[in-house]
C-alpha cells in the first residue's frame, strides 16, 4: 500500500480527493491537513465521511510519503515544494503554481513564485495526452478545470489540422463549487440562485494556461477568446467551442479525427450526431463527453463539452495522475457511473 498525504484537505476538491483515495484499493490516506480546521476530527469537518475515516486534521507533514497532493490556492504550493521534499515525495499540485513558465505566472497570478527554479521540473498532468512523461515525473501540475475541457476538445482538431488556430471561441460555464469553499458575495445563495454571469472578461488566468499548452503540444500559437460564466448549480462545466473549419471537412471527417485520438480512451465518450453534451450525464464521475456539430456550408464547427469540475477537473484527474505515476491501471479507484439526479 502506497502512503498517500493531502495538503489542504477541507476545500471542495480535497474533500473529493479523501473521498477518492479512502476507496482506492492500492492506497492508505495516512494524512489530511487543514489550517483553519486543524486539531479536528475529519468526519467533524464533513460528516458524510463517518464511519469512513479516523483522522484527525493536522497543520503540517510530519512524516514521508509515497505521494502529496497540494489541494491549496495559487501561490501557496511555491513556498511548500522543494528539491529536499521531492527526493522524499511524488507530488501532484492541483493549484496553479507550476501550469505556467514563470513568466506567464508573474503576469497573470501577479505576486511571486518561491520555487520558480522548480517549474521547469514540472509535467503538465493533462493525463490523456502526457501519460507517458506523468509516469516519471516527480512533480505534476494538475491542469485547471476549464482548460481541461478545452484542451480535451481542441487538441485533436488542432493536431489534425482540422481547425486553424485563430479565431477560437470559448464559452466556459461553471457550477459554484468552481469557486472554492471560501466565503465570497458572489456565491452567497441570493446572489447566484437564478442568476447567470459572465466574469473576468480578457483576464481570466485558464486563457493562458490554455494558449500555452496548445503551443507545447500542437505548436500552433493561438490566442482564444476565452469567457467563463458562472451558473446556479453545484457542479459541472459546460464548453461550447466555436472554430473555423479547414476547406472540405465533414461531420465524418471530424467523427474519425475524435475517434482517431480518444475510442481507446476509457473516461472520454464521443456522443453520436445530434447528441449534445449535458453536465447531469457526468456529474460525480471522471467522464469527459464531447459532442459537435459542422455546418459545411459556413465552414465552422461547435463543439460542446461536459466534465466534473471536481472530479475530471480537479480531483479526478489527480487521481488519474497518481494511477499513471504509480504504475497502476489508470481507472483504479474511478470506476464510478455518473449519479443522477444530483
Amino acid at each position: 500500500m502506497k502512503k498517500i498525504a493531502v495538503i489542504g484537505s477541507t476545500g471542495y476538491v480535497g474533500g473529493e480527493l479523501v473521498r477518492l483515495l479512502l476507496q482506492h484499493p492500492k492506497v492508505e490516506l495516512s494524512v489530511v491537513t487543514s489550517k483553519t480546521y486543524r486539531g479536528e476530527a475529519y468526519d467533524d469537518v464533513y460528516p458524510h465521511f463517518k464511519k469512513n475515516i479516523n483522522l484527525i486534521c493536522q497543520e503540517e507533514l510530519e512524516d514521508d510519503y509515497d505521494l502529496i497532493f497540494l489541494a491549496l490556492p495559487h501561490g501557496h504550493s511555491s513556498k511548500w515544494v522543494s528539491e529536499e521534499r521531492l527526493k522524499r515525495s511524488k507530488i501532484i499540485d492541483l493549484g496553479a503554481d507550476y501550469r505556467l513558465p514563470y513568466s506567464l505566472y508573474k503576469d497573470w497570478y501577479t505576486e511571486e513564485h518561491d520555487s520558480k527554479a522548480l517549474i521547469d521540473q514540472a509535467v503538465y498532468g493533462l493525463s490523456e495526452w502526457n501519460r507517458e512523461k506523468i509516469r516519471d515525473a516527480r512533480l505534476i501540475a494538475n491542469p485547471g478545470c476549464y482548460v481541461t475541457a478545452s484542451l480535451l476538445t481542441l487538441l485533436p482538431l488542432l493536431k489534425e489540422k482540422i481547425i486553424g488556430p485563430e479565431d477560437i471561441i470559448i464559452d466556459a460555464k461553471t457550477g459554484l463549487t468552481g469557486a472554492g469553499r471560501g466565503l465570497s458575495l458572489d456565491s452567497h445563495y441570493t446572489e447566484a440562485n437564478e442568476n447567470t454571469k459572465a466574469y473576468n472578461l480578457f483576464g481570466h488566468r485558464h486563457k493562458p494556461e490554455i494558449d500555452e499548452t496548445i503551443l507545447k503540444l500542437t505548436g500552433y500559437k493561438t490566442n482564444v477568446l476565452f469567457t467563463p460564466h458562472l451558473v446556479p448549480m453545484n457542479r459541472g462545466i459546460l464548453a461550447t467551442v466555436y472554430a473555423n473549419l479547414a476547406g472540405g471537412v465533414t461531420q465524418k471527417r471530424v467523427r474519425e479525427v475524435y475517434e482517431s485520438y480518444y475510442g481507446h480512451e476509457g473516461f472520454i465518450r464521443l456522443l453520436k450526431d445530434g447528441h449534445y453534451a449535458q453536465t447531469r450525464w457526468v456529474k460525480g464521475s471522471n467522464y469527459c463527453d464531447i459532442s459537435f456539430q459542422v455546418n459545411e456550408d459556413s465552414n465552422k464547427l461547435i463543439c460542446v463539452t461536459a466534465i466534473d469540475n471536481i472530479l475530471k477537473g480537479a480531483a479526478g484527474q489527480a487521481l488519474q495522475n497518481m494511477n499513471i505515476s504509480m504504475g497502476f491501471e489508470e481507472d483504479m479507484g474511478l470506476q464510478m457511473i455518473p449519479s443522477f439526479p444530483i
